[in-house]
């Protein structure tokens, strides 16, 4: 990680190659088993009602927020296995979002990084993070929230946008590219600091790296 850099790294390399046409095209259906599997790991949870009145769900997972919350408030630590859990994740789902992005044609790996990089530090509590910051670190990210609910819907155009031109070219654009690059990268810092807890410094109002 460079020096002064933002601790919560994103980047996707640029497919600076011939898109697969039909794999784009289709790119919301084949997609279908690699959401099934995030929705399985990330908290998702399916009800359904077997007509007797017995009622099943199925869903594990999420993020772990309200456990590094705690033992940083009280213990002053955080515990590397759910620190590796939460970057492991966070990192997949990156992945997902990526692939819906047309980023990248290549099917979203459940461990390799493939093309696309999530990295921060393990973070040592008791030094780096401040024990009762996390109780309002959701409330100080408002601004941030705001601004990337317009900042989503953007990118959804400019995907749409990309959509289209690799449909006639097989390529993305790299201006359409590099935004939606960049508000997944605003989104995951703000993830970082405001639900995995895993850095006190405020994320930077900005799309670069």
């Amino acid at each position: 990680m460079q020096a002064g850099a933002y601790p919560v790294q994103f980047s996707v390399d640029y497919p600076d190659r011939p898109l697969d046409r039909a794999k784009t095209l289709f790119r919301p259906i084949v997609a279908i088993p690699i959401l099934l599997v995030l929705g399985a790991v990330s908290g998702a949870t399916t009800l359904w009602d077997s007509g007797d009145g017995t009622t099943a769900a199925a869903g594990a997972g999420g993020v772990l927020f309200v456990g590094p919350l705690l033992m940083i408030v009280f213990r002053q630590k955080y515990p590397r296995w759910w620190f590796d859990w939460n970057l492991e994740l966070q990192r997949f789902g990156s992945r997902v979002v990526a692939y819906l992005a047309l980023m990248d044609d290549r099917y979203p790996s459940t461990d390799d990084q493939q093309a696309v990089r999530l990295d921060y530090a393990y973070p040592d509590a008791a030094r780096d993070l401040n024990r009762w910051l996390p109780l309002a670190k959701w409330l100080l990210a408002i601004p941030h929230y705001v601004v990337l609910f317009f900042l989503n819907i953007a990118a959804v155009a400019a995907v749409v946008g990309a959509w289209f031109a690799i449909l006639l070219t097989g390529r993305y654009p790299r201006g359409l590219f590099g935004f939606v690059e960049g508000v997944i990268r605003w989104n995951d810092r703000v993830i970082g600091y405001a639900l995995t807890l895993v850095t006190d410094e405020y994320p930077p109002f900005r799309l670069s790296a």
